[in-house]
């Protein structure tokens, strides 16, 4: 499977974490991953879809959210190996095996006919991608028309106070404990994550992210603030054909 680096970036980064990898989502999040987890998943909840892609899928977590909301069979994709075999375990831990399948694969170059599901969700996915753009259109095209598109990434606080207390947390706290609970491997990625979504935002703000929704052939794009401005889901329908 070819990759770019960014890809490469995200495989070596949390190669070694598939089984503490939604602990450290709740870390990042101040104990909040779950509760935005489900703010995305309510989107397309909502919309009773009887297929679901999930790109970006990791261990599963929102494919298991999406089987307990919703009648849907998931497909969850994503590059890293040891995250889609942690995947399986918890798949098979909850007796989802029948409904949720799970493959290797890039969000960039999605393996699917176009309109081959009813919905798609994308978790924490395109601070690690070459072409975000590009991206947010190759996932539009899996979609089929009048189905809905939910995401969940974390975001930049956008109050002065809550923003500083952020990046206090990010640059120094978040690496400490990584290294105090995990070792070398968490701290690494406690390093990493907040200076990445900072720069993610300074190059795509909101506002750009809701465009390239658009511009993909979303229509009704919405998005909310989680936390204190910690979280963004975002959510749209793909238009009519």
């Amino acid at each position: 499977m070819l990759t770019e680096p960014e890809n490469r970036l995200a495989r070596d980064l949390f190669d070694g974490l598939p089984r503490r990898y939604d602990l450290l989502a709740q870390a990042l999040s101040l104990g909040q991953n779950g509760r935005w987890r489900r703010a995305a998943v309510d989107a397309i909840a909502t919309a009773h879809p009887g297929s679901v892609l999930d790109v970006a899928t990791g261990p599963a977590g929102v494919a298991l959210e999406i089987r307990a909301r919703t009648a849907a069979d998931v497909t969850g994709i994503d590059l890293t190996e040891s995250m889609l075999r942690q995947g399986m375990v918890n798949i098979r831990r909850h007796g989802q095996a029948q409904h949720i399948h799970l493959l290797l694969g890039r969000g960039e170059q999605l393996p699917f006919r176009n309109s081959s599901f009813d919905a798609l969700t994308f978790t924490y996915l395109l601070r690690y991608v070459a072409d975000p753009d590009a991206t947010i259109r190759e996932m539009a095209r899996v979609v089929k028309s009048g189905g809905v598109i939910a995401s969940l990434e974390f975001h930049v606080p956008p109050n002065p106070l809550w923003r500083s207390l952020w990046l206090a947390y990010t640059r120094a706290v978040l690496p400490a404990a990584g290294l105090l609970a995990g070792g070398r491997e968490w701290f690494e990625v406690g390093r990493f994550l907040g200076p990445s979504i900072s720069e993610h935002y300074r190059r795509y703000p909101t506002s750009w992210h809701v465009a390239a929704w658009q511009s993909a052939g979303l229509t009704d794009v919405r998005f909310r603030l989680m936390s204190l401005g910690g979280g963004l889901v975002m959510w749209g329908r793909k238009a009519g054909e």
